[in-house]
């Protein structure tokens, strides 16, 4: 435990070095400052901490978790990491494609990794002990479990991530997260849950009896993700206007960035969706041929 609590403590002053270093003059990120251009906002590097040191503390002793889990659990917490306070979420200020490329690591590469490791447990372990015996009482409630069935049945959790993926790609608001911080976390935010509950409805919520389901729900995402960015990508106007004056020191047009952006969420976004299904089939194909076997062996 001490040699991971001292990688993570190491993470975070590599985090908040550059960030102290540089100076924040408010002006638009030019190539020059992108290496020093690292975000060390409270909001978000405080849950990054404290959701690591839940893990450490819940998976410490004979409660620890697989090496299987325990990889995916720092993979996905590394490039949520990333993601949120690294150059490329300040980039996204100014290049609409640097933006895109931040939304798909939070949704398609964060979000599986964190939910293949089921870090739920161990953050409940990772708990004092009172707070432990209350988010377990808690969790018992008669209106908590309903809900969380509802949340996670996959038509249910397809319908929340393809709203908030859509709805935030409006102009009015996706122009409001570059100028407001707290718009752009609200925005982060409902990507990432909806992200997390999708991909944990397809793995988890109906168990492998679901696995069939579940490559019709990644397609069908596939589908109307790859939508967007063609829409993006052929559009011949450009649709959020606030990069106009950010994306020439950068070499490109506003529409060369947005056709870019598209372009990211269309084609390494659609593969992704479609190494994901093609696993749910494999999976789903094991599974029945498991069930296959035994209706033979009980003949």
């Amino acid at each position: 435990m001490t040699r991971c609590a001292t990688s993570v403590t190491t993470v975070v002053l590599m985090i908040i070095t550059p960030v102290l270093a540089a100076a924040h003059t408010g002006e638009p990120l030019e190539p020059h400052d992108l290496w020093r251009a690292w975000s060390f906002e409270p909001g978000t590097v405080l849950p990054l901490v404290v959701t690591a040191l839940l893990y450490l503390r819940g998976t410490h002793g004979p409660a620890r978790a697989s090496s299987a889990q325990a990889g995916c659990f720092w993979a996905g917490w590394s490039v949520l990491a990333l993601s949120l306070v690294s150059p490329v979420h300040s980039l996204g200020g100014v290049l609409f494609s640097a933006h895109m490329v931040q939304h798909e690591l939070l949704m398609l590469v964060a979000a599986p990794l964190l939910v293949l490791s089921r870090p739920l447990a161990p953050f409940v372990r990772g708990l004092p002990f009172a707070w432990r015996r209350a988010a377990g009482r808690w969790s018992k409630t008669n209106w908590v479990r309903p809900m969380w069935r509802r949340l996670t049945e996959p038509l249910t959790a397809w319908l929340l991530h393809a709203a908030a993926l859509w709805i935030w790609h409006a102009p009015a608001l996706f122009q409001a997260t570059v100028d407001s911080e707290t718009v752009h976390a609200a925005q982060h935010l409902s990507f990432l849950l909806t992200a997390l509950l999708f991909w944990w409805s397809l793995i988890y919520a109906q168990g492998r009896a679901g696995y069939g389901a579940g490559v019709v729900y990644i397609f069908t995402t596939a589908v109307h993700t790859s939508i967007l960015g063609a829409l993006l990508t052929f559009s011949p106007v450009v649709w959020y206007p606030i990069y106009r004056e950010t994306t020439r020191v950068w070499g490109l047009t506003p529409l060369q960035d947005q056709q870019i952006g598209g372009l990211v969420m269309w084609i390494p976004a659609g593969v992704l969706y479609l190494a994901a299904g093609l696993a749910l089939f494999a999976a789903w194909l094991r599974q029945s041929e498991v069930i296959s076997a035994r209706s033979r062996y009980a003949e």
